[in-house]
């Protein structure tokens, strides 16, 4: 059985954890818990898992470690020879990449700098340098990255087109650090804040963090 090395309600395990729940994989992985906390993710054996001290980490039968959420993705949305999550297409790939990759850019990573750097973060025994106003730089730019995405709903139901993707999965990443860091979407967003809302209703993501841990 896979291993997934992961904190429950973390935005990027979040990421893995609705890719499982869309491809009913739920049952094919068990959960590790790593304490973020406590630094277990920068602890020498954790590092020997995932050089980059990340979570999530996906440990295959055979001993192979990979972490990335994209990379992750990608890995299982093609177990079963019918990608849904990052593409079908050329065409479609590419759409999709490119809208993950801007989510992490403007929304995602914005939002954990400014975590990481401009709040407490994971506590003083974790956050060993912080540049609070690199912090509040980057808690900006995540604001624009809302208006951003926010343009983007205007025109079509999903991130990346008309069906849902590793896209929209991202930017679910994005939104649930935000709320955790209390970065509300900004009320001029409607387009984005509807579909949020739209995006919480879906199994996968409502039940992300009541996934089994062992």
């Amino acid at each position: 059985m896979m291993k997934i090395y992961d904190a429950p309600t973390g935005p990027y395990p979040a990421r893995v954890r609705i890719a499982l729940g869309e491809k009913n994989l739920q049952s094919c992985v068990e959960f590790v818990l790593v304490d973020l906390w406590k630094g277990e993710h920068k602890k020498p054996e954790f590092l020997a898992k995932n050089y980059s001290g990340t979570l999530p980490v996906l440990e295959l039968d055979d001993g192979t470690f990979l972490a990335e959420c994209t990379a992750i993705t990608e890995y299982l949305d093609a177990l079963d020879g019918a990608p849904t999550l990052a593409g079908g297409t050329p065409r479609e790939k590419g759409l999709i990449h490119m809208m993950s990759k801007r989510a992490e850019l403007e929304l995602l990573d914005a939002v954990s700098v400014y975590f990481h750097h401009a709040t407490p973060g994971l506590g003083p025994d974790v956050e060993i340098y912080q540049n609070a106003e690199w912090g509040f730089h980057q808690r900006a730019k995540a604001l624009k990255g809302m208006h951003y995405f926010d343009g983007i709903l205007k025109s079509r139901p999903f991130v990346a087109g008309e069906a849902f993707s590793m896209a929209d999965i991202t930017v679910i990443g994005g939104l649930i650090f935000a709320g955790l860091v209390a970065l509300p979407v900004p009320a001029e967003c409607e387009a984005l804040q509807a579909w949020y809302a739209r995006m919480q209703e879906r199994p996968s993501v409502k039940n992300r963090v009541t996934m089994s841990e062992h």
